[in-house]
């Protein structure tokens, strides 16, 4: 059975063909928003930031948002190998004080994991922003009008407002929620942004802990954050908000690939899109992204028959002895993925890749 599934848009198939899978033609990695589905991930960004990218000459572009951005920070770090494994742990053991019987509250979950984040990434923030390739962009949502701040009646009428807009058009979602990226400042992101209200603010060793804290904001799981040093006033949440899968005009990038990491073949463009399976489409903007995914028959073979995702914690209760257990058996099932994807450069020759469904 194979694990992973390589899908491809048209310019990148011609390329695979010609010349196979080379680090030194990855111009940008993206990581999707997505919580727990982002430990299926972690042997292969192991593998490609730890090893197969770690002597690539250029400068490789990273945004992400949410898990995507606490991911790909870690990347940056020298010790990425160690800094990915580190970042599964910390996922798996997470555990928040709550009442008995109870979900912890959002502003629990926040200060622990806020903790957590500068324990791990703001203490190292200059070692992450001085990478001498990697440049990190890390999407967050801006909320407006009546979610410009966190509370307790005008967070959940906002986005029920925000949710009506979209259901409209998505560029409607921007009345509700601006997309702010806090940037490397050495290179801008290679992509435009036209496509969506958004804004960028300069990436630095004060905002990189609480830009990553409020990229993960959840709403109703976490609080937001509010007023980020060095960018607009205002709430910031999840970045898969606005980017749930980060479907950008990729296709605007002249050269090289775009390698994409990811849970599913579909990239869909906002988390309020999921409802709406036609916006799930590919598009022209990904002609040249290479997406590795795992396989819908591998993905039977995982505890519950799928990847980990935020249902566990109400599966599992407070049985976390279980719940750890099933998300470790499913990071080392995911070995699967980096050692197939090392066969597959390891030759370099061409590689078959399905059209991006």
């Amino acid at each position: 059975m194979q694990a992973l599934q390589i899908y491809a848009g048209p310019r990148a198939q011609a390329l695979l063909r010609e010349r196979g899978l080379r680090a030194c033609d990855v111009r940008v990695i993206p990581a999707a928003a997505g919580g727990p589905k982002g430990l299926a991930l972690n042997p292969l960004d192991r593998f490609l930031f730890g090893h197969w990218l770690k002597d690539a000459p250029q400068v490789i572009h990273l945004p992400g948002a949410s898990i995507g951005a606490w991911r790909l920070a870690c990347a940056c770090l020298p010790d990425a190998d160690a800094a990915l494994a580190q970042l599964a742990e910390d996922y798996i053991t997470q555990q928040y004080e709550h009442r008995p019987g109870r979900a912890p509250t959002p502003a629990q979950v926040s200060l622990a994991f806020g903790r957590k984040l500068d324990e791990r990434l703001g203490a190292r923030a200059a070692e992450v922003l001085s990478h001498p390739r990697w440049r990190l962009h890390v999407f967050t949502s801006r909320g407006r009008h009546l979610l410009r701040r966190d509370g307790r009646w005008r967070t959940p009428l906002g986005y029920l407002a925000a949710f009506v807009s979209n259901a409209a058009r998505r560029r409607a979602l921007g009345l509700w929620l601006e997309r702010v990226v806090f940037s490397d400042p050495r290179h801008p992101l290679p992509v435009p942004l036209a496509d969506f209200r958004s804004r960028t603010v300069a990436l630095t060793a004060q905002n990189l802990a609480p830009a990553i804290l409020a990229s993960c904001s959840i709403p109703f799981w976490l609080e937001a954050v509010h007023d980020v040093p060095g960018a607009p006033r205002g709430a910031y949440w999840d970045g898969g908000i606005t980017d749930y899968h980060l479907h950008l005009d990729y296709a605007a990038i002249d050269d090289g690939l775009v390698l994409y990491p990811h849970f599913q073949g579909r990239i869909v463009p906002g988390w309020l899109d999921k409802p709406w399976p036609r916006r799930h489409r590919a598009s022209p903007a990904l002609a040249n992204v290479v997406v590795l995914a795992p396989s819908r028959e591998w993905l039977r073979t995982l505890p519950r028959g799928k990847l980990p995702d935020r249902s566990d914690f109400k599966a599992y209760g407070d049985d976390h002895v279980a719940r750890q257990s099933a998300w470790r058996r499913v990071l080392a099932e995911s070995r699967r993925l980096a050692d197939e994807f090392a066969q597959q450069v390891a030759g370099g020759g061409a590689v078959q890749a399905l059209p991006l469904p």
